[in-house]
């Protein structure tokens, strides 16, 4: 089951306590923060109210802001790689693949995705950010997975078109473009994820979809 979104109140706060280890230089203040959040809010809702709008707002364009940006964004990928993670016990991964798109080097919404997953009680193959084209192709027939969500976060390396022929090769996969940098609409056998709760009830099964 898939948890509430956390009220204003609780967003407010996790903001200014977030951006203050940030601005501090502390990635593992920011780290153990988005730990407590994600133990009593779970990782969507801290995801999409609290690391989503903390991260825009970052223009990094000085800097100061770029050394800021960098600390939160260690903290962040820290906190939500060590998550729910269980050294020596594998998860079923439920078919489930994850990657970056081809050039795309952020890998955070990746992070979150396997995060909330092991919320589920589910694992899943993460290759990271930047896998070419024909790597993926070669890790789907090695893997075998029933889903596949990739990962762009610009419109340079959200090309649509290329994941929609991806979709076309394998019609047994269920082929999932997530992020912001899909700005082009992705047709059919393809499909757009907007927010990491729906990312979550696209890869979870039937039976654990509520």
């Amino acid at each position: 089951m898939l948890t509430d979104p956390m009220p204003a109140e609780a967003v407010e706060i996790a903001h200014k306590q977030v951006s203050l280890a940030a601005e501090d230089l502390d990635g593992s203040g920011v780290a153990t923060l988005l730990l407590e959040l994600a133990d009593e809010w779970g990782v969507p809702a801290l995801w999409e109210q609290v690391c989503r709008p903390l991260l825009a707002r970052l223009p990094g364009r000085t800097a100061a802001e770029v050394a800021i940006e960098h600390a939160l964004s260690e903290g962040v990928r820290v906190g939500l790689d060590v998550h729910r993670r269980e050294p020596g016990r594998s998860l079923p991964t439920g078919g489930v693949l994850l990657a970056g798109a081809e050039r795309e080097e952020h890998g955070l919404g990746l992070q979150a995705l396997a995060a909330a997953l092991r919320e589920q009680g589910r694992g899943c193959l993460n290759l990271g950010p930047a896998l070419p084209w024909a790597a993926l192709t070669s890790a789907v027939y090695r893997a075998r997975p029933r889903t596949v969500v990739l990962w762009s976060q610009t419109p340079v390396t959200g090309r649509a078109y290329r994941l929609v022929r991806f979709a076309r090769d394998f019609p047994l996969l269920r082929v999932y473009g997530a992020g912001p940098g899909w700005i082009e609409p992705l047709t059919a056998p393809a499909n757009h994820l907007g927010t990491l709760p729906a990312a979550v009830a696209a890869c979870l099964p039937t039976s654990c979809r509520r």
